[in-house]
């Protein structure tokens, strides 16, 4: 991402201070655990698909660095849900929020920072900008309640996947790029191709995340987590529809009923790669993004177009 952060390397440093302001309160404990939060924050991509999203539309505005802020602000909301809805001790190596300050709290803290975004667009006018970010977080809260319902019953149809997926994760980076590109000059049409860009850009960075769960490499969860979660992923999938009737039977037996014993999560993780579900799911991420790459390509070719080429390898390339 060399490219990408020494394009905009002053841009982020000025998002970083326009983002710590977003999240002071006047509450003392509030400011320690958002302190705390913003410390341990990630890599920063959906902040800098906005910012790129804005510079190849037009330009970087006032306007992109608030979208820049309610995008991670409302990321941020839903990462202290989620470890608090999934019991997470751990987030990013390390202590989760709910590990330090258990579900009130952090239940609380994330509603604190919804709120705080929502106020950030209203307090100025960004009411479009406003309607792409809260149709992101309807379609995530759909995708997760959606992954929930069918990993009860291992509804195992590549459909579904893909549906859970584009709303659990893809949505929130396509409305960060079609925000971007909005802020820079109101241009609606630029808006919803980024949007598409960002869809298909945040459906292959989940297939790459899924694939991680069958490698060696250190990601930052335990090879074989997906299986014992239940999770339904793109690998799993394709294996179970390609296998005889017996064979499915007995790998979805033990997902449903030995996922915590690690030589049958084992014995999972080797069926897959042995029987193509790798291969099948890497050329399903690879698709994604050529079709990424193709709508940025309506863009003339610029230093902001390469950068964001970068990012859309880095999605698939990453070992982490």
């Amino acid at each position: 991402m060399k490219l990408s952060q020494s394009l905009i390397a002053e841009e982020l440093d000025l998002f970083e201070k326009k983002f710590r302001d977003a999240v002071k309160s006047q509450v003392p404990m509030l400011d320690r655990i958002t302190s705390f939060i913003v410390k341990r924050k990630g890599k920063q991509l959906r902040p800098m698909f906005v910012l790129l999203s804005a510079r190849l539309c037009g330009g970087i505005t006032e306007s992109t660095y608030r979208a820049a802020s309610l995008v991670e602000l409302l990321h941020t909301a839903t990462l202290v849900h989620d470890d608090v809805v999934d019991e997470s001790m751990e987030r990013r190596g390390f202590f989760s929020t709910y590990a330090l300050w258990k579900a009130k709290v952090s239940v609380l803290i994330g509603d604190y920072l919804l709120a705080k975004g929502l106020l950030l667009s209203l307090d100025n006018n960004d009411f479009r900008i406003l309607q792409h970010l809260s149709e992101a977080v309807r379609r995530m809260s759909e995708g997760e309640l959606l992954q929930i319902e069918k990993s009860r019953s291992l509804n195992l149809d590549e459909s579904v996947y893909f549906e859970i997926i584009s709303n659990k994760t893809a949505s929130l980076l396509a409305s960060s790029c079609a925000a971007g590109a909005f802020s820079a000059a109101g241009n609606e049409a630029h808006a919803e191709v980024l949007r598409n860009f960002g869809e298909k850009v945040g459906i292959a960075f989940q297939i790459k995340d899924d694939l991680f769960d069958y490698g060696s490499e250190d990601v930052g969860k335990p090879t074989g987590n997906d299986i014992k979660e239940k999770k339904l992923t793109l690998p799993l999938i394709y294996t179970l529809n390609q296998a005889d009737k017996a064979t499915r039977r007995r790998i979805v037996n033990i997902i449903k009923n030995d996922n915590k014993k690690p030589e049958k999560v084992r014995e999972v993780i080797n069926f897959v790669t042995e029987s193509g579900g790798i291969r099948y799911a890497t050329a399903k991420m690879n698709q994604y993004r050529d079709e990424a790459m193709a709508l940025l390509h309506q863009f003339p070719e610029t230093d902001t177009r390469n950068a964001l080429e970068e990012l859309v390898r880095f999605t698939t390339d990453r070992k982490y």
